[in-house]
């Protein structure tokens, strides 16, 4: 994929496929994103780094890109993925491009690669809700640990305190 010459931005490879995120992107979305990232960036001890638009090579025929996560890699300005040892959170905001991706293939393959948690983050009327996971190591898969509308409180990956409402583009009017 680095080598691809004209690949759009947001290219995943998913099962060896390549996927184009084609639509143009909800400014709720990108806000959601932008919040969430300096909120986490805030909160986060010193060994961790938040990004934004960065794959996880999974494997050869996958390299997904989540909407952000929280790696314990080094800061390399050349670097254009994470291996998923690095990664202790993906995050996905859904989109209707996006719905059964986030919702069943990449909640499968985050698992399968070892990645400890997964945020899925849902539009409820213009509030974010997030679907929270927690890897179950003996048998390599995400178990629901809540689902959280107007706050959440995580110890891990790090201790996390949000205002959800305040992650989200105020309401028109």
């Amino acid at each position: 994929m680095d080598r691809l010459p004209e690949a759009p931005r947001h290219t995943e490879l998913i099962d060896g496929a390549l996927v184009f995120m084609m639509s143009p992107q909800r400014w709720w979305h990108g806000h959601l994103v932008t919040m969430l990232t300096v909120a986490l960036m805030e909160q986060a001890p010193p060994d961790v780094r938040v990004g934004r638009e960065m794959t996880i090579k999974l494997d050869q025929r996958n390299r997904p890109e989540p909407a952000l996560l929280v790696t314990t890699a080094d800061f390399d300005g050349d670097r254009t993925w994470f291996a998923p040892d690095e990664v202790r959170l993906a995050v996905e905001v859904v989109s209707p491009e996006s719905a059964h991706r986030d919702r069943t293939v990449k909640l499968h393959k985050y698992a399968e690669a070892g990645i400890p948690h997964y945020w899925r983050i849902e539009d409820e009327d213009g509030a974010p809700i997030v679907h929270v996971y927690e890897l179950d190591g003996p048998t390599a898969t995400y178990v629901p640990v809540g689902i959280f509308r107007g706050s959440l409180l995580r110890p891990v990956p790090f201790e996390i305190n949000l205002n959800l409402q305040k992650l989200a583009p105020p309401p028109r009017g």
